[in-house]
Order: C-alpha cells, then structure tokens, then sequence
C-alpha cells in the first residue's frame, strides 16, 4: 500500500505541534483564546463602585484621576479553536450605576461543560472611591486607596496595601494579607492565613484553621483581637504601648520578650496584664497554638 492510499490526516509540514493539536482537536478545553481590552467610564456620582467577578484576577488600584479605567484580559478555553474564539468574544463586563447612585460592575461568562472561561479585571480610580468586590475563584488586590473597602473571596487570597479607611477583607481557603494599611481592619479566613504588617488602627482577625501575624506601628482605640482554632498568633506592638492585655490559650504556650507585669501573672495559659497606662483592649485567643507578644 502506498501513502496515497492511506486515510490517516498528512502531517508533513505541521511538526511535532500540529501533530499533538491534532490529536487533542475535540477534546473539552484543548484550544485557548485571549484578548486585552480597555474601558473608560465616569465615576459614579456616590463615589462608590461594586464589582462581582465570578472567575478571575481583581485588582482596584487608588490614583489621582477623575474617571474610572478598566483594562479587562479575557481568556477562554474550548474544544476547538472557533469555540474559544467564540467563547472570549462573548465574555462581558457589564456596567451600569443604579438608582442610589453606585456603579455595578459584572462580568457575564457564558457556560457550557466543555469551555472555559475567565477575565482579570485592572480597575483605576480615584483614591476616594469606596470599593466593594466579589469574586468566586480569584484572587482580590487593593491599593492605594483613601475610603471604605470590602473584599470578600470565594476560593482565592485577598490583599489590601496602602489603603486608608475602614476595611472589610474574607477569604475562603487561602489568606488575607494587608501592608501599610490605616483604619479599622476586619479580617477573616476560613481556611487561611491572616498577615497585617505595618498597620496603624485597629485590628479584629480571625481564622479557623491558620497562623495570625500581626505587626502595629500605632495602636487605635477600637484595640486588637486576634483569634485562630488551630495555629499560632505573633503580635507585635510598638514600645510605648497603653492597653489591657488578656491572652488565653488552650493547648500551646504563652510567650514574650517583654518585661510584663501585673496583678495577673500568667497561669495554665491565661495572661493578663496592664501595657502602660492601659486602657485600649488587647484580646489574643488560640485553641491549639503558641501566642506571642513583642
């Protein structure tokens, strides 16, 4: 038999690539598309912005500007090429500001079994803006902004770095970090994490299983709490500190390298002391883990 009675596809000419895509050509998720695209739009007349993101990276980042950009990268995967391009042109961002004044955001992917899809947002707007997002598989990162945020995540970590105001940040199975951050801080992790460095207000984390790290530069009158099931807490508080400080743990050890004294001393894993003149509430709680002061 010659090769010109064979009925297998030739692949002289497509190499090793074309031979492997055409083995892979109808199998769910094979062939990718993407494509970048950019968005102006006015900011809303409440200063206020919520974004739902079911599937992808979102970012907000607080600049000196007067509108709203959104750069949009929109990724698909499918069974064939012109299904994944179909698949990326039919992903969406949907904007509109409702009646009380709030811009929504939304992207819209289509479903179908055999295709993916996904967008990572790049939002720029102005400092002030108050900011809330959702995603449901994807990471959150905030930064630089000036007003009330709150970021809650499904399946991936959320990230808040030089923000001012008051903060709202959750995440499902995977941390919450903050750098450089003021205002009151409420953080929560089911199944992660908590890392605060260099903040100055106050603190109220907690996670159910994960370490708590948490690093004052100044303490706020609303006071620390730090809370973990199972994992150790590592507080560290500026020098010149005034607060009631009452630690409690149930199997693990309490430490510091601070000179601490009180009527209280330390006894089967509760301590209690006065900071200075006292007087701001320090609360540190952990069920199996070491908790330390510095």
């Amino acid at each position: 038999m010659s090769l010109d009675d064979c009925d297998c596809p030739p692949t002289r000419g497509r190499g090793i690539g074309g031979f492997i895509r055409s083995l892979l050509h109808g199998v769910p998720w094979s062939e990718r598309a993407e494509v970048t695209e950019t968005l102006l739009l006015e900011t809303p007349s409440l200063m206020r912005m919520r974004v739902d993101n079911a599937n992808g990276r979102t970012q907000v980042i607080g600049e000196d500007r007067t509108d709203i950009e959104i750069e949009i990268h929109k990724t698909a995967r499918a069974e064939s090429e012109e299904g994944a391009q179909r698949l990326v042109e039919e992903i969406q961002l949907l904007h509109d500001e409702d009646a009380q004044g709030v811009l929504e955001l939304e992207v819209d992917i289509p479903g179908r079994w055999n295709r993916q899809g996904r967008a990572d947002l790049t939002i720029r707007v102005p400092r002030e803006v108050w900011v809330a997002v959702h995603a449901a598989n994807g990471r959150i990162c905030l930064e630089g902004l000036r007003g009330k945020v709150r970021a809650h995540s499904s399946n991936g970590p959320v990230r808040a770095s030089d923000v001012v105001g008051e903060m709202d940040l959750h995440a499902m199975n995977a941390k919450v970090q903050t750098l450089c951050t003021c205002g009151l801080l409420l953080a929560r992790s089911s199944n992660g994490k908590i890392q605060v460095e260099e903040h100055r207000g106050g603190v109220d984390a907690s996670t159910t299983n994960g370490t708590v790290t948490c690093k004052i530069d100044e303490l706020g009158k609303d006071g620390i709490t730090l809370v973990t099931s199972n994992g150790r807490i590592s507080l560290d508080l500026p020098e010149d500190t005034d607060g009631d400080l009452d630690v409690r743990v149930d199997n693990g050890l309490i430490r510091s390298p601070r000179a601490l004294s009180g009527d209280s001393p330390k006894r089967r894993g509760r301590l209690k002391v006065t900071l200075g003149q006292g007087g701001t509430p320090i609360r540190l709680r952990a069920s199996n883990g070491t908790i330390t002061v510095r």
